[in-house]
């Protein structure tokens, strides 16, 4: 992670001056990337965001002293867990004291005490376990943010929901506990994306029935028609959220998913099933799918 980045304390030390990296940064052959840190332009011209604060949580770490570890968003991040619309614009830190934080516009340090078991090491640096790191995320997060981390951290079998609540407990009462404790109880690892756990989100805040999740649907004879993002078996009705990341392709490959995916609608639909999509957009204004999803149930009502 560090191979990329040019330290100023290093250079200094192998010979260069100071007017020298001036120089580098000036002309734009070197771009700064953190306090004391820098990468060459081409790189730079790669990185999106999420390989940016990498280089820059690596920058952040070389300035702090031994002890302090890569915690919250941070750590979510080099974990690979799902971050949704979670900020990037800090790294964050945490060092194992009870006071003596602060944050800068581009560092987040935390003081908050932690045990050998709440640190793993990822790449050669110190991260805060994956359970630790659910909880810290969602101390700082909004509910929606806290479920999205969490129930992609589930997904990847990072970590259980025992070693979540656990962590929820030991954390005491620091601020923003109570988010992490209620995203906590709802956290579901069968959540696939972001946006299936949005919907879940918003399900609920709905009041609508608690639908089953991937599940497996079968035609009269046994045979496979597809896995589903949400049903509700009651009223036999199939919901699937739209996100075209789901296909996994770009392109072209993208029109034969799609043709794939409404041959595949049409199987469900054939099988006697009602089914409701809905997209990112619907997710700010999930009333729209409460709407379809009534339309739906008086449907498949009719028919029985």
């Amino acid at each position: 992670m560090t191979d990329d980045v040019i330290f100023r304390r290093r250079a200094l030390a192998d010979g260069v001056t100071d007017s020298e990296i001036r120089h580098a940064r000036d002309s734009g052959r070197l771009v700064r990337v953190a306090a004391g840190a820098y990468v060459s332009d081409e790189h730079f011209a790669g990185l999106d965001a999420p390989a940016l604060h990498r280089v820059r949580i690596a920058a952040a770490l070389q300035s702090r002293p031994p002890g302090v570890v890569v915690s919250h968003t941070s750590a979510a991040l080099l974990h690979g867990m799902d971050l949704g619309d979670v900020s990037l614009e800090r790294v964050h830190l945490t060092r194992n004291h009870a006071s003596g934080g602060g944050r800068t516009s581009g560092v987040h340090v935390h003081a908050t005490p932690f045990d050998a078991a709440d640190v793993v090491t990822l790449d050669g640096l110190p991260v805060t376990s994956p359970a630790r790191t659910v909880v810290d995320t969602a101390r700082i997060s909004t509910f929606d943010q806290a479920v999205v981390v969490g129930d992609s951290a589930l997904h990847r079998r990072l970590v259980t929901v025992e070693e979540i609540l656990d962590a929820v407990g030991r954390a005491g009462p620091r601020k923003g506990i109570a988010t992490a404790r209620r995203a906590a109880g709802f956290l579901d690892g069968r959540s696939e994306s972001p946006g299936e756990s949005l919907s879940r989100i918003r399900i609920r805040h709905h009041d609508l029935p608690s639908p089953e999740l991937q599940h497996v649907l079968r035609d009269g004879t046994g045979a496979f028609l597809g896995r589903v993002d949400f049903f509700w078996a009651g009223s036999g009705v199939v919901g699937e959220f739209d996100g075209m990341g789901k296909y996994g392709v770009d392109g072209g490959q993208a029109a034969v998913a799609v043709h794939r995916e409404k041959l595949r609608e049409d199987a469900i639909r054939g099988a006697g099933y009602e089914v409701i999509r809905w997209t990112w957009r619907d997710l700010f204004d999930f009333a729209v799918v409460k709407a379809q999803l009534d339309r739906a149930c008086a449907r498949a009502g009719h028919r029985r």
